[in-house]
């Protein structure tokens, strides 16, 4: 296959907002996509049932496409929705709490130009309110929305990326409908449904893989409120819970593939090695991060376990290709 040229300019970067409470994210994650250097072809707004907010964004957002969605709520149909209203022939995501480093754009998408590559995506640095957490592992920095511990630290192919930042070929988004509107993050609900896009992207091309590129860096800002262990556990419940559906959906163990090294290596690495930091040092923090990583572990299984008997008792999903 013909290699396809992949260059800022030809991309759109696509940025799902919900919320007035997040409207100054929201143009510090605008500014940013737009001052890549090249900047990109387009920013486009999806704005998900919220016509104040979408007012706010015609009236304060110079330069910007704004999508007045008014279809199912939640991230997956809204950044379709965004993906609609794109003319690039690339789309990158970005998520409103996120601001795009310098040369994040032309890194993100530039691997789009091999014929081996299907989609990439980048790093996402968390930017906490003050200190964050110490208590907090860095084998769970995704709860935050970041990159964790047992990532790649090189560029190289990976399963699936993060729709925080990503980066994808306009038709072969839409060649698999783009994300799945019936599964995906809402106000209260978080399911891995870029997880979901990019296994079945990869099953429906069969002709390249995912690529991680960590120098196409994004921060994500987190609140006070996702820094408290409560958040922590129902984060990591909830993450269980969802894969088990996807899991469901696929119809085999292709969707916990990497959940599974995950769990018996990489977190009980993590278990000795803040153990020995606490015993050597006698640093508190260690232990809480130890103990964390146990009971991270512990919700996502019981998350998982809880919902996976309720998805056998019920109606089985038709597996998708």
């Amino acid at each position: 296959m013909t290699a396809r040229p992949a260059v800022a300019a030809a991309t759109s970067v696509v940025i799902a907002a919900h919320t007035l409470d997040r409207a100054e994210d929201l143009s510090c994650a605008v500014s940013s996509a737009q001052s890549q250097q090249p900047p990109p072809r387009q920013v486009v707004v999806a704005v998900d049932n919220h016509a104040d907010l979408c007012e706010w964004a015609r009236a304060k957002l110079d330069g910007v496409t704004v999508v007045d969605h008014r279809g199912p709520r939640g991230a997956s149909a809204t950044r379709n929705a965004g993906a609609r209203a794109a003319d690039g022939d690339f789309l990158a995501f970005l998520d409103d709490d996120a601001v795009a480093r310098p040369g994040w754009l032309q890194s993100l998408v530039a691997p789009l130009g091999r014929p081996d590559v299907i989609g990439a995506g980048g790093r996402v640095e968390p930017v906490w309110p003050g200190l964050g957490p110490q208590w907090m592992p860095e084998e769970f920095l995704w709860v935050v929305g970041a990159s964790y511990r047992g990532l790649p630290e090189t560029a190289g192919p990976i399963r699936n990326v993060w729709s925080e930042n990503m980066a994808v070929a306009r038709s072969d988004f839409w060649a698999v409908g783009g994300f799945r509107e019936d599964f995906g993050k809402t106000d209260h609900v978080s399911s891995p449904e870029d997880t979901d896009f990019c296994i079945r992207l990869a099953n429906a091309l069969d002709r390249g893989t995912w690529w991680y590129e960590p120098s196409a860096l994004v921060g994500h800002k987190v609140p006070p409120g996702r820094c408290t262990l409560r958040f922590f556990l129902w984060r990591c419940r909830n993450e269980g819970q969802g894969k088990a559906e996807l899991s469901a959906w696929l119809g085999t163990g292709e969707g916990l593939r990497d959940e599974r090294q995950h769990a018996i290596k990489t977190l009980p690495a993590g278990i000795g090695r803040e153990l020995r930091a606490a015993m050597a040092d006698r640093e508190l923090a260690a232990a809480l991060r130890a103990s964390a990583i146990g009971i991270g572990l512990g919700a996502a299984s019981l998350g998982y376990v809880g919902r996976r008997a309720r998805l056998w008792a019920g109606p089985r999903p038709t597996p998708v290709g």
